[in-house]
């Protein structure tokens, strides 16, 4: 098995550059002796460049979210080469919460065949709503999603990719998808995808990030609100890589 990715989505969070710096910091200190496990920091755009500078060769930088084109009049809109310039090596994509806000399949496929051409690592987040799990089209919606993100990748497109399956009704409820029931999916998965990592996220903490990996065998996984409190975020770390848990 490759390293654990252990990628933080800290959305629009902190509310400063200071604080940003004070998170990234506290992090860094507390895993600087972990070389078992890939760690993404996903920061508000903001913020890279900020923390760019106090970087760590265990951290690697993250975005969440890009655009297609590589520049032009697209106000308010960020291009994979900005971020490539800006020292990210992993991007989130098709979040819920971007799709919410419109996102369609064709753009996040357009996205992740930018990436891939500024050779960032996509994180493709898929998942099935609540009504969508109560009526059973868990598999028939991911597949779906898959289908249409990756439809017409390359084979070198491919190998630089990662499946974040984030179930919409388990993100920032406290209500995770039991690690018996996200088994299942990470099987249905991983028949379809092969050799593709497959990461959970959707209420990771501390005390259920072991079982994501070590009982439902996901390749990583994809904190969000936890990756805000960085002994809450090295626990979880310390957690995966089996390392002592007291600091």
């Amino acid at each position: 098995m490759k390293k654990p990715i252990i990628a933080a989505n800290w959305k629009m969070n902190p509310a400063t550059i200071q604080e940003a710096k004070q998170l990234f910091n506290s992090v860094k200190r507390g895993i600087k002796n972990i070389k078992n496990v890939e760690i993404v920091i996903c920061p508000p755009f903001v913020y890279l460049s900020a923390i760019k500078p106090f970087s760590h060769k265990t951290i690697k930088l993250g975005a969440q979210d890009l655009f297609w084109e590589e520049k032009g009049a697209f106000t308010g809109e960020i291009s994979p080469l900005m971020l490539k310039n800006l020292g990210c090596e992993y991007v989130i994509i098709g979040h819920s919460e971007r799709r919410k806000l419109g996102e369609t399949d064709e753009m996040i496929n357009k996205k992740i065949k930018a990436a891939s051409r500024a050779k960032l690592k996509p994180i493709l987040c898929i998942g099935e709503t609540e009504e969508e799990r109560k009526q059973g089209k868990t598999f028939q919606v991911l597949k779906n999603q898959f289908k249409k993100a990756l439809n017409n990748l390359t084979i070198k497109q491919f190998s630089n990719l990662t499946i974040a399956y984030e179930p919409v009704w388990a993100i920032g409820t406290g209500n995770p998808c039991l690690p018996s029931e996200a088994k299942k999916v990470l099987l249905f998965l991983k028949k379809n995808l092969k050799n593709t990592p497959v990461i959970y996220g959707g209420s990771v903490n501390s005390a259920n990030a072991r079982q994501y990996i070590k009982e439902a065998n996901f390749d990583g996984l994809l904190p969000g609100g936890a990756s805000l409190n960085p002994k809450e975020f090295i626990k979880i770390v310390k957690n995966v890589t089996n390392l002592d848990l007291f600091f």
